[in-house]
């Protein structure tokens, strides 16, 4: 699920502002790929998973739920909910803290 946001609406950098809603910064070992993860519980899964991309005066960033780790070593592709009521309401959360920083 997709939260975009006016890059005036925001008062810092959109990576400051994931770490004040309690994510982590993680880059996955393969793709270099950087993105944000926010822990459910004590293990590391399930939890959200979200990227950050700047396009023009946007900030877009796409959340969703992984449910738990691949399968297989070889898997890439995982368990993961991109829509529902639990992802909305996550989205909701960091667009109030979002907005009002």
């Amino acid at each position: 699920m997709k939260l975009i946001l006016d890059k005036r609406q925001l008062n810092m950098s959109p990576e400051r502002l994931l770490r004040r809603a309690g994510y982590a910064h993680i880059r996955d070992r393969g793709s270099g790929s950087e993105s944000f993860v926010r822990r459910l519980g004590s293990g590391f899964y399930p939890r959200f998973h979200i990227y950050a991309e700047e396009q023009g005066d946007k900030i877009i960033f796409n959340l969703h739920l992984d449910q738990k780790r691949p399968s297989y070593a070889a898997a890439h592709a995982h368990n993961a909910e991109y829509e529902g009521e639990v992802v909305e309401r996550e989205i909701e959360r960091l667009k109030s803290i979002m907005t009002m920083a």
